[in-house]
């Protein structure tokens, strides 16, 4: 690719706001040393400032944003305004893959197991648990495992009920207890599973983005079938939905039934140095650098002709 003007988004509004400046931070660092002009954009929702930011106009967008207002259709809708080709996926898929209640009814009507769930209002909760115990509490649309409570006690309960902070509507889901399997795709192509085993109780927050406290196995080591079943269904994920550019699909395996449930899939999955999209391309032969450049060829606006 030639030279370019390339303008990361990072940062936002959302609870990953810290994970988003370490992921633009790298990727930055990765356009410079592909010989790129970058434009560091810390985005916030004064949108005049923005439009200041990307004045005059990038030749690329990367959109390094994660969750809430960055991962969601709503910065993507926008950049379809300004007519400027961004990476990842376009409005429509990022706002159904984020929506975790429409993005189960696809994956179900295609045949992608998900987990028993339901909607339950917050009132409702706190005046009996709505499944029997062990269960998922999960906000609607939350990234990076934000807001997420496994309910195996009354403690668990409680502690629910004193820091829920993600509104009325939640999101309740059967336990799975399993193997955390997570899927890397790349346009046509999952490129490989990697598996997960924090050494908490599961894969929050703080297991994510802390070193030490999660051990990674790529490839992850199951069945050579059970392998390829997952890369199927995590490209399968990828594509009903209508994803472009990377996606991250999570799986919990049972290996009792020998069967995979989908948990979420990750449109803007992240780039910082314990990210599992980039270890995972790199076991397949493609350097964090040249994942980027993959990504800057993939850019480009869904719903009109960019201007460049």
């Amino acid at each position: 690719m030639t030279k370019k003007r390339i303008a990361v988004l990072m940062g936002g509004w959302s609870t990953e706001r810290e994970v988003s400046l370490d992921s633009g931070r790298l990727v930055g660092t990765a356009l410079q040393e592909l010989g790129h002009d970058v434009i560091p954009v810390d985005v916030t929702r004064n949108l005049n400032q923005l439009m200041i930011d990307l004045t005059p106009k990038p030749d690329i967008i990367f959109n390094a944003l994660h969750g809430v207002g960055g991962e969601d259709g709503a910065i993507q809708g926008l950049l379809e305004i300004i007519g400027v080709p961004y990476t990842h996926s376009g409005v429509d898929a990022s706002a159904i893959a984020m929506n975790k209640v429409l993005s189960r009814k696809i994956f179900e009507r295609e045949g992608i197991a998900v987990p028993p769930w339901k909607i339950v209002m917050k009132k409702d909760i706190d005046a009996a648990h709505p499944m029997p115990l062990p269960y998922v509490i999960k906000p609607l649309n939350e990234g990076s495992s934000r807001g997420v409570f496994i309910i195996k006690s009354e403690e668990d309960f409680k502690r629910f009920q004193k820091e829920w902070a993600f509104g009325e509507k939640i999101l309740i889901e059967k336990f799975i207890a399993g193997r955390e399997i997570q899927v890397g795709v790349m346009g046509d192509k999952a490129i490989g599973a990697i598996e997960i085993r924090p050494r908490e109780e599961f894969y929050d927050y703080t297991a994510k983005y802390t070193p030490g406290r999660a051990e990674h196995f790529m490839p992850a080591p199951i069945s050579t079938e059970a392998y390829e079943h997952v890369l199927n269904l995590g490209l399968k994920a990828h594509t009903v939905l209508g994803c472009r550019s990377v996606s991250r699909s999570d799986f919990m395996y049972d290996e009792a039934e020998d069967k995979f449930y989908l948990l979420e899939i990750n449109t803007q999955p992240g780039m910082s140095p314990l990210s599992l999209l980039p270890e995972i391309a790199a076991h397949s032969g493609v350097s964090f650098n040249q994942l980027i450049s993959w990504m800057l060829d993939q850019a480009k606006c869904d719903y009109a002709p960019c201007a460049h």
